[in-house]
Parts: structure tokens; C-alpha cells; sequence
């Protein structure tokens, strides 16, 4: 083992099928005689330890170049215990090692110059070393080999910078760098085929001294190298794909020092090494039991889920009818405008008609009075003189005496005789007026009629849209009334009834009545299917119709009174306080809720006929000489005046039941009856015309008045009237008219001045008459 020839290392690293992946060639293959010549200072590393030998060569300096040989023998006798130093990198320098190459490198400086020649005649003789083309080739087949991935490789290095290293070493086999120039390794080198096969190789038996452990390995390694040598001459291919896994065995560096170690530190290594485990396993459980827990709960959810397919009708119900409300309220929306402007034009065409009506007569009440004085004064002046007409007047009094006598027409082909003058509704409009009315009418009843034409019926029928909710209702009755739909529908019903109401004028004695209508019946028929319990009575859905009554109809109403309603019509007071009476009657289940509209309604109607009293009741008064002739004109106005102001007294006791009594007894007895018409009758003749109004009178007073039976006095509004009836009797007995005092008799007993009948019977012994008494 002393003496081992240098050239067949280098000759054997060169071709060795791995010592491409360690180490670059230092000379060509084809020049044997310039690798015989290691005493020239071109010595190489050995395989698998040429790196560690330079480190090592680098840390204790490089000597002088005679010296070559022994570096070199020393270099292949650490070359199988360098490779698991490198590869640990501890890095710390072997001092038995180094002594051992010391001491070698002297017996090779004396011994190597004598025995070199005749060694190296004897190992070619033995060693057949492969020409260039056949290395060439076996390279290639490897390159071949590397690049298709047929084979698992057993370095890191990339492949072009192998090649490139070869090709330099090729190309110029004297840029080999020396000893102290190579690169020192300070990361760890993935272990090539050499060094594995040193490693498995390695004794197990770790009390063996590192010397012989050395020896061992290289004696191995070098047969190892031998029958390569041999396997190649005699023209075997190369086995690239080292498939065997060899079995990793790392040597203990006994040179590395390690702390003292007892049982005790062991122990507590052990015990906090535990704990952590412990603690991991514990947390890891804690998450495993959380997932456990969570698939358990998905699972059971969605199990659930495909199995309730009635949740799965709800929600699709639930998201049908969010949709449907949802579309419902955009539509709505998008034509309120609309409804809007159609409703304006209505109402300002009515209240136009309305005002027509209301100027027209008060400029002829005007013009037919100042007419009669200008007649009073001519009278009184001079009665020859004829009185000068102006034609505006001419033509007013023509035109009032033409209709008159349209009415009196009128009348007289339906057989009404007992007619007044005065009692009728002057309301006739010229046949241009009536024709623009119409058309303008027309007109907007068209738009009217455009407005939801481009509407499905589930969008604008009212009837379709409770249909859904009553489906709601009951399919899904908690939900229904949780939701409040009872205060929502008549929110969503309001455009849709105003529509309906564009086209309904409640002044007018043939207009459809309120019970009639369509939404009033869908809305009646959605209430009657109610399936509520008696749980749900605050959301009850009977309050839905007095609601919309209150929002949609009420307002509509109070304009109507406000604007277009003449209290001196007793067609359009019947009409209006028919409608007033439904909703009175609507609105009269809701006791607990007080309604802000109806009491505006009730204000505006109060506040209307005072208007009416303050501006419509005019009775003129006429000297008796004047009046006395009935067929005078002044006389003619006078009666129709009074009779005009009967009227609206009547009109104004019709809201009996609709208005307080007290509201009522101060507009029609406190403003009318005792300013007006009492002066009226006192400025009159006894006689049977005075009881035919008197009887009128007291026949227009509600009978709950004087319903009381221990009621012996009238209420205290009828003084001034009992005092006149009982002036007019005292009168009429002086004289021939015995019939019209047992009427005013009769008229006393009717408004229960009991105690005044008695007393003017037994005044004037009038003992027939006490049966009238006696009956009540």
C-alpha cells in the first residue's frame, strides 16, 4: 500500500463512469505521457477526495514542487475517510490525518524516484487504459443517456457546466489550476457514486482506529477501480443507471466534540419534547373535533335541506311574491304621475262648470234686484214715465226668463204641479257650453283610459292583485300578518282606486254609488274570506277597507265639498250626503280610530254652508202694497227668494246624523230660519200662503228633535218661530180662516210647544182642537 502509482489515479479518474460528476479532467485521455509525470508538479485529487485534500493543502500552505509525490500519496491515502468529513462540512482539520500525510509524504520523497519506472512497467502490463475514442464515445452515450432521463443521476451539478469543464480540460490540458488556486469548499457536496460506495464499504464496527479504516477503504476502492479498468478493455458497456439503492451508513467524526451529556438533561429533553407533543396532539384534537363537529352540522343542514321540500316552496313563494311586489310598486310608481295630471284636469274642469254656475246666479240675483229698485223708484217718482233698460240687463232678464220657462216646460210634461218657483236648481248650461264640457270630458275620460293599457291585469286589476295576497294569507297566515300586509295593501291599492275615481262625480244624482264599485266589492269579497283567529285582531284585515276609504276616498270627497258642491242643489246635497253616509257607516267599525279625514270632511261641509247662508240667501223686502198684487214682479222675486232660502234650510237639516244637532240647529234655526226667514214671514200677509211656508218649515226639522215624549217646550232656537205661529193664530181665529188654525195648531204639537197649543185653546175655547194634544 506504500507504493501506489499516481498516474493510474488520474488515468482512472479520468474514465471512472462517475468521476464526471465530482471532479474536471486535469489532462486529455489520448496523452498518457503527460499524466506519467507527477514529479513535474501536475499531480491531481484522487476521486472523491480531491476537494477536501485542496482545503486541507490550502489551510497548512503549499510546499515546494519537488514535494508533489508525496502530497499526491497522501492525498490518495485520506481520499476514502476525507469524502464523510467533507460531507458533514465541519470543516475542522484531522490531526492524525495530517500526521500520517507527513510522515508518508517523506517516505514517498525518498522511495518514489527509485521504484517509479519498474511500477509503472508492471501496471501497464496489468491495465489495459482505453483509447480516446472509445472515452469519446462512452461520453457521449452518457450525454445520450442524461438528456433523454433514462437513468437517475447521481450529481447536481449541471450538466453544461460538466461539459464546458471537460471541454476546457480538453481543449488545454495544461489550465489545470495548481493546488492553492483551486475553489476551498464551505457548503456541503451531494455525495457522489465513489463516496457512497466508500461509505457502505465502511466497517461498522466504530472502535476500529481511523488508520485502518482508511486503509481499508482505499484497498476496497482501488480493487473496486481495478475491475472497472478490466471491464472496459475487455469492451462492456458502462451501467450509467446505478439502480441499486445502497445503504447510506455515515461514520462517526470522533474529532467532533459534543457537550457532556448525563440522564438528567436527556430526561428533561425528553419530558419537554413530550410536552410540546402533548400540547400539538391536544391543539390538533381540539381542531379535529371542531371539523368533526362542522361536517357533522353541513351535513345534517343540507340533509335537511333535500329533504324539506316544503321550506323549498316557501322560499320559492316567499321570492315569487318579493318580486311580484316588487314589480307591482315600480309600475305603480312609473303612472302615479300620470294619475295625477288626469285627476288635475277633472277637477279643474269641475270646479270651471261649478264657478259657471255660481257667478251666473249671483249676477242675476244682482242684476233682477237692482232692476226691481230701479222699478220701486220710478214707482214712487212718477208711474207714467216708462224705466230705461240697458241692454246687458235686457238681455240677462231674457235669458233667465227663457229658462224658467224651459223648467216650467219641463215640468208640466211630467206632472209635477206643486212646484215652488224658486226651489229649483238654476244649472242649465248654453248648448256651446254643454258641447265644450263634453268634449273637454271626452277628452280626458280617453287618457284616462290609456294610462294602465299597457299593463298586465296582475298590475293594474285590483281584483288579481288581492287574489295574490289572499294566497299569501292562506298559505302562510303567520307570515302574512307578521308582515302587516293589512296596512300595506291600501297603499298599494290607492293609485289604482283613484283611477277608478277619476270618472265618478259624487254630485250627481245618477252617479254609480260607492257600494257599487269595483274595487269596493274586491276589497269587501278579499275581507269576507278572512280565515284570521281572534290572536290577530290588531292586524285585522277589516280595517282595510275603512282605510282606504279615509286615504283615498275621504280626500277626494272634501274637494268635491271644498270646490264644486253647491248647497242650494238639492240633487247634489241628496247625492253627496248618500256617499257621506256609507262612509260614515264604513269607517264606523274602526271605533277605536279616531279619523283625521272624516272630521276634515265634516269641517269643509260646515264651513261650505255658511258660505252658502252668507252669500246665496237674499229676501228682499217690499212695502205691502207692493207685494200684495202676486202677479207683480217684485212679488214674484220675494217668493222666490224665501222659497229659494227654504231650500237650503231643508238642504242643510238633510245632514241630520251626519253633523252634531248643535251644528246643525245653529247654521239652519240661529243663521237661517231666525235672520231670514222669520223677517220674511213677519213682512207678510196672514193667510193661507204664510201657513203652506210655515208648514214647510217645521216639516223640514228632523223628527229626533221632539222625539222626547215628556218633552213639554220646543228647543229654545224655535222661540221667535212658535211667537210668530202663535201671532198668526190669534189673527187667523178674528177672522174666516178656521181650518189654517187648527194647522198652526197642529204645527205647535209637531215641534212639542205643548204648553203654547194648551194656552191658546183654552183662550179661545177652542175644545175640538185638545184631541191634537191628547194624540202626542
Amino acid at each position: 500500500m506504500a507504493h501506489r502509482p499516481k498516474r493510474t489515479f488520474r488515468q482512472r479518474r479520468t474514465h471512472s463512469s462517475d468521476s464526471d460528476s465530482t471532479e474536471e479532467p486535469s489532462a486529455e485521455p489520448g496523452a498518457p505521457g503527460e499524466q506519467a509525470a507527477p514529479g513535474l508538479g501536475e499531480e491531481g485529487p484522487p476521486p472523491g477526495g480531491g476537494r477536501v485534500e485542496a482545503a486541507d493543502r490550502h489551510v497548512r500552505g503549499r510546499g515546494p514542487r519537488s514535494r508533489g509525490r508525496g502530497r499526491v500519496w497522501a492525498s490518495s491515502r485520506r481520499a476514502a475517510g476525507a469524502a464523510p468529513r467533507a460531507e458533514g462540512g465541519s470543516g475542522i482539520p484531522d490531526e492524525e490525518g495530517e500526521t500520517h500525510h507527513s510522515s508518508e509524504s517523506k517516505d514517498d520523497q525518498n522511495s518514489s524516484s527509485n521504484s517509479s519506472s519498474s511500477l509503472e512497467e508492471e501496471f501497464s502490463s496489468i491495465v489495459n487504459i482505453p483509447d480516446s475514442a472509445f472515452i469519446q464515445e462512452a461520453r457521449r452515450k452518457r450525454e445520450l443517456a442524461r438528456a433523454q432521463n433514462d437513468f437517475i443521476s447521481l450529481d447536481v451539478k449541471h450538466t453544461s457546466t460538466i461539459a464546458e469543464m471537460k471541454k476546457n480540460s480538453n481543449e488545454d490540458p495544461e489550465s489545470e489550476p495548481d493546488d492553492h488556486e483551486r475553489r476551498i469548499p464551505f457548503t456541503l457536496k451531494p455525495q457522489t457514486l465513489r463516496q457512497r460506495m466508500a461509505e457502505e464499504t465502511t466497517p461498522r464496527n466504530e472502535e476500529t482506529s481511523e488508520e485502518s479504516q482508511e486503509d481499508e477503504n482505499q484497498d476496497i476502492w482501488e480493487q473496486q477501480q481495478m475491475r472497472k479498468a478490466v471491464k472496459i478493455t475487455e469492451g462492456r458497456d458502462l451501467d450509467l443507471s446505478y439502480s441499486s439503492k445502497p445503504q447510506t451508513l455515515k461514520k462517526f467524526d470522533t474529532s467532533i466534540s459534543f457537550p457532556p451529556v448525563n440522564l438528567e438533561i436527556i430526561k428533561k429533553q425528553l419530558n419537554t419534547r413530550l410536552t410540546l407533543l402533548q400540547d400539538t396532539h391536544r391543539s390538533h384534537l381540539r381542531e379535529y373535533e371542531k371539523y368533526i363537529q362542522d361536517v357533522k352540522s353541513s351535513k345534517s343542514t343540507i340533509q335537511n335541506l333535500e329533504n324539506s321540500s316544503t321550506q323549498a316552496l316557501n322560499f320559492k313563494f316567499y321570492k315569487s311574491m318579493k318580486v311580484y311586489v316588487e314589480n307591482l310598486i315600480d309600475c305603480l310608481n312609473e303612472k302615479i304621475i300620470s294619475i295625477q295630471e288626469i285627476e288635475s284636469s277633472m277637477h279643474a274642469l269641475l270646479l270651471k262648470q261649478a264657478m259657471t254656475f255660481m257667478k251666473r246666479r249671483q249676477d242675476e240675483l244682482k242684476c233682477e234686484s237692482t232692476h226691481l229698485q230701479q222699478l220701486s223708484r220710478k214707482a214712487e217718482t212718477s208711474t207714467n214715465e216708462s224705466v230705461a233698460i240697458d241692454e246687458k240687463t235686457q238681455w240677462i232678464l231674457e235669458e233667465i226668463e227663457s229658462r224658467r220657462s224651459r223648467r216650467r216646460q219641463a215640468r208640466a210634461l211630467c206632472g209635477n204641479c206643486d212646484h215652488q218657483e224658486g226651489t229649483s236648481s238654476d244649472d242649465e248650461l248654453s248648448s256651446e257650453d254643454m258641447i265644450d264640457f263634453q268634449e273637454t270630458q271626452g277628452d280626458i275620460l280617453q287618457d284616462h283610459k290609456k294610462i294602465f293599457e299597457d299593463v298586465h291585469d296582475d298590475f293594474c286589476n285590483i281584483q288579481h292583485i288581492l287574489l295574490k295576497f289572499q294566497q299569501w294569507r292562506e298559505k302562510y297566515p303567520d307570515s302574512y300578518y307578521e308582515a302587516f300586509i293589512s296596512l300595506c295593501i291600501p297603499k298599494l291599492l290607492n293609485p289604482l282606486i283613484r283611477v277608478q275615481l277619476i270618472d265618478w262625480n259624487p254630485l250627481k244624482f245618477d252617479a254609480i254609488g260607492l257600494k257599487q264599485m269595483p274595487w269596493f266589492t274586491s276589497i269587501e269579497k278579499f275581507m269576507a274570506n278572512s280565515v284570521e283567529d281572534s290572536k290577530k285582531e290588531d292586524n285585522s284585515d277589516k280595517k282595510i277597507l275603512p282605510t282606504v276609504i279615509n286615504k283615498t276616498v275621504i280626500p277626494r270627497l272634501t274637494d268635491f265639498v271644498e270646490f264644486i258642491w253647491d248647497p242650494l242643489s238639492t240633487s247634489q246635497t241628496t247625492s253627496l250626503i248618500t256617499n257621506c253616509r256609507v262612509i260614515h257607516e264604513e269607517l264606523s267599525t274602526c271605533a277605536n280610530e279616531v279619523s283625521k279625514g272624516k272630521q276634515d270632511l265634516l269641517k269643509s261641509i260646515v264651513v261650505r254652508m255658511k258660505k252658502a247662508i252668507e252669500d246665496d240667501v237674499f229676501i228682499p223686502l217690499y212695502p205691502k202694497s207692493t207685494v200684495e198684487d202676486k202677479t207683480s214682479p217684485h212679488s214674484k222675486f220675494q217668493e222666490r227668494q224665501f222659497w229659494s232660502s227654504v231650500k237650503l234650510f231643508r238642504n242643510i237639516l238633510l245632514w241630520n246624523g251626519l253633523l252634531p244637532d248643535a251644528t246643525l240647529q245653529e247654521l239652519g234655526l240661529g243663521k237661517l230660519l231666525n235672520r231670514y226667514l222669520i223677517i220674511a214671514l213677519l213682512n207678510a200677509i196672514p193667510g193661507p200662503d204664510v201657513v203652506k211656508k210655515c208648514n214647510q218649515i217645521a216639516a223640514s226639522l228632523p223628527e229626533k228633535w221632539f222625539q222626547n215624549s215628556a218633552m213639554r217646550t220646543s228647543i229654545p232656537q224655535l222661540g221667535n218661530f212658535i211667537q210668530f205661529l202663535l201671532q198668526s193664530a190669534h189673527k187667523l181665529s178674528r177672522s174666516e180662516f178656521r181650518d189654517e188654525v187648527k194647522e198652526i195648531i197642529s204645527i205647535l204639537v209637531k215641534i212639542k210647544a205643548l204648553n203654547q197649543a194648551e194656552s191658546f185653546i183654552e183662550e179661545y175655547h177652542l175644545d175640538h182642537l185638545k184631541s191634537i194634544i191628547e194624540e202626542v
